[in-house]
């Protein structure tokens, strides 16, 4: 349902939120959230083009995020990359059909739309500081969110 470039951008997302005032490099990313580089950079540009994060050159320079965690979520990060796309008339082009979605695609389309639902009703301020019995992205449950989260 998410495609591999929007689960990158959510892992940098979170990565960078878990020290939201300390810029990381696209290396530092790419190792915490084990993407490759390349790829990485370029979804790291996606999001600064979506005002998502900053980018920051220099010596210490690195991505940080452009929004308190709790005014981010889900479905602005996946949005960035690779956008939810709802059924809006048949996929088949069927002139019959139009805009009236046969009951296959209005089907597909309320359960795309709950999935839409879900994403911008999750905050990345929601993800980090959800108790579970794992934490995004860590091997270790010890591992706590930047003390920034509660910021707005």
């Amino acid at each position: 349902m998410v495609s591999q470039t929007a689960d990158y951008a959510l892992r940098a997302v979170v990565s960078l939120g878990y020290q939201a005032d300390t810029p990381q490099t696209t290396q530092q990313l790419a190792e915490t959230t084990r993407v490759p580089a390349g790829y990485l950079s370029k979804v790291l540009q996606a999001l600064v083009r979506a005002g998502l994060i900053h980018s920051q050159r220099g010596l210490h320079g690195g991505f940080v995020l452009a929004r308190p965690l709790d005014r981010l979520t889900v479905l602005d990060v996946v949005n960035a990359v690779d956008p939810v796309k709802r059924i809006e008339s048949c996929p088949l082009g069927l002139a019959t059909h139009g805009v009236n979605l046969c009951p296959l695609h209005r089907r597909l389309d309320r359960a795309i739309a709950l999935v839409e639902k879900e994403f911008r009703d999750c905050t990345v301020a929601d993800l980090l500081n959800e108790q579970a019995t794992s934490k995004p992205l860590c091997d270790s449950p010890s591992k706590s969110p930047s003390k920034t989260l509660a910021r707005k």
